[in-house]
């Protein structure tokens, strides 16, 4: 129960409202030390509940701290998304609505005179993306000084993002912090680990092992395609058969376009997410997706780590991604906190590549389906098989000679 890891009633309230009986492994893990002040590096999986883990001892400390005098932010928390970001910022309303904190939002593509709005408030909580909150430090309109704890959400996309020059930046002018807090999808790689050295100090490394009822079960297949019109025939039988709701995973804005224009034409009802899209419309797009009034979303992967829709029972890779931690990332948005999910890939022969090195990456591989009236004519083909060199040409190795007593 969480009245047992010593949080205020009004915060197990709030998280009895939003349907949580009991903490996750993540959290069990997360909250007692952050309680206690410690710095916190943690691999947390997606949809296991990470966002609570760090919301909930951040409003404690701000219940049993309350502010003494009008100020600036004291928990900035900073995404890799704006997606993500609305995500977590709504998370922390739900989560203080029995309290007096404070929570605000600052992404791209937002007026500047809502962020003026925003900003004048007595924050407690911050939800902000980097680039847009560093502008505002470089005009003075944000002052860091007041900022008490520092949490990162999916550091590892903000490195792959970009972001890390100016995460930074932002660490040194919240200086004066007490705590910071580091999640991650994986604490692998230099990137992470030199992240990890500047901004955190003596952390608790937590890596969270989700029980078999929170752990995704994730259904993985792939139907190979001779052609892209066959690999269109494909998605669009899957689509009108098979599927719930669904994201459809494409590799750039052009090949969304594309699609979307084929799909429609073929009376397929459909939105999409992509890069640089103006905030109102991806926002308009995530409500439709959410209430279920058009259950096919189309995104690229700049949109893959902004998605947390529950429900979601499909995710399918029309075009496969450019590395295996890529998909990792994408199959992710289904089989959400414990639901079961499907994860379906449509490969050309010159993506098989990539599909190896995803079952390596993931230490499974992924089952070869047929749709019976969409069976491919090609038959996959073998991995080379190394022969081995005839004696002959064999380097002979020099064994040591025995040394004389």
């Amino acid at each position: 129960m969480f009245e047992q890891l010593e949080l205020d009633e009004k915060l197990c309230s709030a998280v009895a409202d939003m349907g949580y009986k009991s903490p996750t492994s993540i959290q069990t893990l997360v909250i007692p030390p952050a309680m206690e002040g410690q710095d916190i590096l943690a691999n947390a999986p997606t949809g296991t509940g990470k966002t609570a883990a760090f919301l909930l001892p951040a409003c404690q400390f701000l219940l049993d701290f309350p502010r003494q005098q009008p100020g600036s932010c004291r928990i900035l928390i900073l995404t890799p998304t704006r997606e993500l970001a609305l995500q977590v910022f709504e998370q922390a309303e739900l989560i203080t609505k029995y309290t007096d904190i404070v929570c605000g939002l600052i992404t791209g593509g937002i007026n500047y005179g809502t962020d003026r709005e925003t900003l004048d408030q007595n924050l407690d909580i911050l939800v902000a993306t980097p680039g847009r909150l560093f502008e505002h430090i470089e005009k003075e309109s944000f002052d860091c000084r007041d900022i008490e704890t520092l949490i990162l959400d999916e550091a590892d996309r903000m490195l792959d993002m970009g972001f890390s020059a100016i995460v930074n930046q932002i660490a040194a002018e919240a200086r004066w912090r007490k705590q910071s807090m580091l999640f991650s999808a994986t604490l692998e790689g230099k990137g992470i680990e030199r992240f990890a050295k500047d901004l955190l100090n003596e952390p608790a490394l937590i890596e969270a092992n989700p029980s078999r009822k929170e752990h995704a079960k994730i259904l993985q297949w792939i139907h190979l395609a001779d052609s892209p019109a066959h690999k269109y025939a494909l998605l669009k039988h899957i689509l009108t058969n098979q599927i719930e709701t669904a994201v459809v995973f494409v590799k750039t804005r052009d090949r969304l376009n594309e699609l979307k224009q084929i799909l429609q034409r073929d009376g397929i009802d459909v939105i999409y997410l992509q890069g640089e899209m103006p905030q109102d419309k991806r926002m308009s797009a995530m409500a439709k997706f959410k209430a279920g009034e058009v259950n096919i979303l189309l995104a690229t992967d700049v949109a893959a780590r902004g998605i947390d829709v529950e429900n979601i029972s499909h995710v399918i890779n029309f075009d496969l991604p450019r590395t295996a931690d890529i998909y990792v990332h994408r199959i992710g948005r289904t089989g959400r906190a414990g639901k079961k999910g499907t994860a379906i890939s449509i490969a050309e022969a010159h993506e098989m590549g990539i599909v190896a090195k995803i079952e390596r990456y993931t230490e499974q591989r992924l089952k070869r389906r047929v749709i019976e009236e969409l069976r491919p004519k090609h038959k996959e083909a073998s991995p080379p098989v190394k022969k081995k060199k005839p004696k002959s040409q064999r380097k002979k190795v020099k064994k040591p000679k025995k040394s004389k007593k």
